[in-house]
């Protein structure tokens, strides 16, 4: 079981393009090669902890920039031209019970309406036209989840943040539906959510909360096995202990770079993020998916990763 994603990152895109900054923030960068993960099988072993894994970019709610908004389809393809991703997403539920991608409860941010998103309908939520984080309207608009995870297929992994009120229920039959299993993980804050999702469908990944050792003793004492998860650790560093600990077991730890680790690079230099991966984070959660993955890049070229699952 071994965890190969980002190596798509590093090694296409050295490649390609070379390890510079330029290089690899380059919108004329073609479209990655694609993800070899046919099976939930793949998908295990690619997100299996092993000592000379590549280490992956989770871009947070898509990876919005200037003229393209969070959680957009658009967005997440314009993201992919610079670096095969996981893309981080939200899951919001309409008046009528359609599921759209959506991180606020309120549409004033992010969209052309205004109000809650849930006296809206899938309709209604249609018409409006989604807002950059500058404000700036765009041409785009709000996905359901459905179209989300056809366009997805064989191109990333999708981590889905289901919002407070949405049936875990309904997020895994869409999964299901979509035959999506292969390339989603479903994203948990407890054992308890952990346990109800391996319960609706014991196959799926989940990204389950782990800051300390008794949560994953938690989690296995519920039965989850280790190859169905990897640990979100939090959004500062863990103790290198519990890295040692979960990389025991095969499990792979995303550390949240959202916020504070993204604004100390930002002062500081991007350095940082080679430093994380060094000091044992596997995937970075991050608002600088550019930035981090120049970084992510040079640590896989210099440690001559490779990758079997991805597709030139």
């Amino acid at each position: 079981m071994n965890r190969f994603f980002y190596v798509g990152l590093l090694v296409l895109s050295c490649m390609v393009c070379s390890c510079s900054p330029k290089a690899a923030n380059s919108d004329d960068l073609e479209t990655p090669a694609s993800l070899a993960l046919k099976t939930v099988d793949d998908l295990y072993t690619f997100l299996t902890y092993r000592e000379r894994r590549v280490p992956l970019i989770s871009a947070h709610r898509g990876g919005p920039e200037p003229g393209y908004p969070e959680n957009a389809i658009e967005t997440f393809q314009h993201s992919i031209k610079q670096q095969p991703l996981i893309i981080e997403c939200d899951i919001a539920l309409t008046k009528d019970s359609a599921l759209v991608m959506m991180h606020d409860d309120q549409l004033d941010r992010t969209t052309s309406g205004k109000g809650l998103l849930k006296h809206y309908t899938l309709a209604e939520l249609k018409q409006l036209m989604l807002k950059d984080n500058d404000g700036k309207q765009t041409a785009y608009r709000i996905p359901t989840l459905d179209e989300v995870l056809k366009w997805g297929k064989d191109k990333v992994i999708f981590t889905l943040d289901v919002k407070r009120g949405v049936p875990m229920e309904k997020v895994v039959e869409a999964v299901k539906r979509n035959d999506a299993a292969a390339y989603v993980i479903m994203i948990t804050y407890n054992a308890t959510q952990a346990l109800e999702v391996h319960q609706l469908a014991p196959d799926l990944m989940i990204s389950a909360s782990i800051q300390k050792w008794d949560d994953f003793l938690r989690l296995n004492d519920y039965g989850i096995p280790d190859n169905r998860l990897v640990a979100f650790v939090g959004v500062s560093e863990p103790k290198p202990l519990l890295y040692k600990q979960l990389h025991e077991h095969g499990i792979m730890c995303i550390l949240g770079t959202m916020g504070n680790l993204d604004n100390r690079a930002k002062a500081k230099g991007d350095k940082l993020y080679y430093q994380l991966i060094e000091r044992g984070a596997d995937i970075l959660s991050t608002d600088r998916h550019r930035e981090a993955g120049v970084q992510l890049m040079r640590y896989t070229k210099d440690h001559q990763c490779y990758s079997p699952y991805l597709i030139p």
